[in-house]
């Protein structure tokens, strides 16, 4: 089975930096497209960064410009999200996701999610 499992969340004060991680198994990664969503209570589910099979290219929500860099090491099967300059408002759950085949620049047609892991950014 396909599984996806978020790591490194934490509660920080507002300027810190937090840097998340997901482990997949299940499948070869270095098939999917991989991203980071997230979701705060009450709002609807917005992407944050994905990044192409090969590793060579991003997207950005434009919230998170210049403050998140996303990664992933396709040998250990891992993704990352490194997050510095954390703001209150980028509080939420957050998840890691996939999807077959190349990302195309969109949001949607991630079918596969980790359990969701909370950051907490205090002010």
């Amino acid at each position: 089975q396909v599984q996806l499992a978020e790591s490194g969340g934490d509660s920080v004060q507002a300027g810190g930096s937090l840097r998340l991680s997901c482990a997949a198994s299940g499948y070869i990664i270095s098939d999917y497209c991989l991203g980071w969503f997230r979701q705060s209570p009450g709002k609807e589910r917005e992407g944050v960064s994905s990044i192409s099979r090969d590793g060579r290219s991003a997207y950005y929500a434009d919230s998170v410009k210049g403050r998140f860099t996303i990664s992933r090491d396709n040998a250990e099967n891992t993704l990352y999200l490194q997050m510095n300059s954390l703001k209150p408002e980028d509080t939420a759950m957050y998840y890691c996701a996939a999807k077959v085949g190349p990302c195309g620049g969109r949001w949607n047609d991630f079918g596969y999610w980790g359990q969701g892991i909370q950051v907490t950014v205090s002010s």
